[in-house]
């Protein structure tokens, strides 16, 4: 009976740390968020949040390399609500990729991604797919008065930025691996929920959750203003 009881609290105490450390990435998404769009002249450019149907941001992939090169990292998916102006509660995600060449160093960079259709979000919802294999995805333009280059990449299912050492730049990751994380969503909603049912409103968000969707919706509002 003690052993029981003993191993019971350990995976409560493990538990209720997975817990913490999700919600914590999570805050750390929506501070991505908010610099990302609060830059002035160098963000997303104006109107591409307001089209997006979904939005996946990464805080601080992790890349490193020796001969072999490799990305990793955890982050979360949002989608519209309904169509409509509000957002999901956000559903937990994997990036993994890697990469065979002459390479030496590491790197920590957030990734910020907007699914822009209808067929790159069917895919996002999916357990997993690859970037640029089975999802179309393209560098984001960055300025905000980007609109010739926004054009351009108007068919992409995805579009794609990252921010490193303060530089906010657009991003190729075709390559890597995006599925969901079945162990952070269970972390974060207290039960075994897939991002499709998340995103279709069978989760309430966390206090963690509410601060991105806040964000999400109000940045979304200043686009369409």
């Amino acid at each position: 009976m003690r052993i029981f009881l003993t191993a019971l609290l350990l995976s409560s105490s493990l538990f209720a740390a997975e817990e913490e450390k999700t919600n914590r990435r999570l805050d750390d998404a929506a501070v991505v968020l908010s610099e990302i769009m609060a830059a002035p002249d160098k963000g997303i450019p104006n109107g591409l949040l307001e089209k997006a149907h979904c939005i996946v941001i990464v805080p601080e992939l992790k890349k490193g390399a020796f001969i072999v090169g490799a990305k990793y990292g955890k982050g979360f998916v949002s989608c519209r609500e309904n169509g409509g102006g509000g957002w999901s509660a956000p559903g937990s995600v994997r990036i993994e990729g890697g990469s065979v060449g002459f390479q030496i160093g590491g790197s920590e960079t957030d990734v910020v991604m907007l699914v822009m259709n209808d067929r790159g979000a069917e895919k996002l919802l999916s357990s997993q797919f690859t970037l640029g294999g089975e999802g179309e995805v393209a560098a984001g333009p960055v300025g905000r008065t980007a609109t010739a280059e926004t054009d351009a990449k108007r068919s992409a299912e995805i579009l794609s930025w990252s921010r490193a050492h303060g530089v906010f730049a657009g991003l190729a990751l075709q390559g890597a691996t995006l599925r969901q994380d079945l162990d952070d969503n269970e972390a974060l909603y207290h039960k075994r929920i897939e991002n499709r049912d998340i995103v279709k409103g069978k989760a309430a968000p966390t206090p963690s959750g509410r601060r991105l969707t806040s964000l999400l919706t109000k940045y979304s509002a200043r686009e369409r203003s």
